[in-house]
């Protein structure tokens, strides 16, 4: 049976990889049993044969703080970090995805924008604690580690540099697609107030005009008048040919009579002759 002071020295960061090891790939377990066993052996567990098979006794556990500590360091920072990392960038695509759909108006709801800022600050919260809970550098003997942590830190600096670029360039996207967005309406506005002269034109055209209506009940009224004044003229008219009428049978009376009276003259003359 071997004795260990603490978990916290080289040999027992060691002793606790090859343990994770053992419970993920050769006993097979999933990563939320590894995990809580791993987290109850650098907190409290101080026979580890109990749980592993490692014959190993822990004579000082390191207490809920610094063997959480220990936990993030060594388990989850080493072997969960890549995990995490992804989610972020997934939460980072999930929020873009979500401001450009709020941005064109498919999503109306600002809550969901609410809800995918907050979520990618919670992941980018994370990060930050499985980042802040770096394993510490090791002395010789663990070249292997330090190259596999400055392999992962470069590798982490050009991700982050890759999102940045992934980032500009999509706001640049949005910006020519907003800048197009703006043309397109104001080209729509255009075209509306086009159609709108057009249908009021249309209007007018069908309905009608408020001078030619005024023009043709000035005629009217002129018609109605010239009409009246016809009538009066017809009047009097009949009334000069009745009046023409009547001094031409007078004069034509008169010459009858005339006649007929000198025709009796001239008989009774005879007939005075006769005698």
């Amino acid at each position: 049976m071997t004795q260990l002071e603490t978990l916290s020295g080289i040999q027992g960061r060691a002793l606790l990889r090859d343990i994770y090891r053992e419970l993920r790939f050769d006993r097979q377990l999933r990563s939320m049993p590894t995990l809580r066993i791993c987290w109850q052996i650098c907190t409290s567990e101080r026979e580890l044969f109990r749980l592993t098979k490692k014959n190993v006794v822990v004579l000082h556990p390191l207490g809920t703080f610094s063997g959480t500590s220990l936990w993030m360091q060594e388990i989850v920072n080493r072997y969960y970090f890549s995990v995490i990392n992804s989610f972020v960038y997934f939460g980072a695509a999930m929020l873009l995805v979500v401001v450009g759909l709020y941005r064109f108006h498919v999503i109306t709801s600002e809550l969901v924008v609410v809800a995918g800022i907050i979520l990618e600050a919670l992941l980018l919260v994370t990060m930050f604690v499985v980042m802040f809970f770096s394993p510490p550098e090791e002395p010789a003997g663990s070249d292997t580690d330090q190259d596999q942590n400055a392999g992962m830190t470069d590798e982490l600096l050009r991700e982050l540099g890759e999102i940045g670029r992934d980032y500009a360039a999509m706001a640049v996207q949005l910006e020519s697609i907003s800048t197009s967005l703006v043309d397109l309406v104001d080209r729509q506005e255009t075209l509306i107030t086009s159609m709108r002269d057009s249908v009021a034109a249309a209007v007018q055209a069908v309905a009608p005009n408020p001078d030619l209506m005024d023009s043709m009940r000035d005629a009217s009224r002129s018609l109605e008048d010239f009409a009246g004044s016809v009538n009066v003229l017809t009047e009097r008219l009949h009334a000069v040919e009745r009046q023409e009428v009547e001094r031409l049978v007078r004069i034509e009376l008169e010459r009858i009579l005339s006649n007929t009276i000198l025709h009796g003259h001239d008989r009774s003359a005879e007939a005075s002759q006769t005698r």
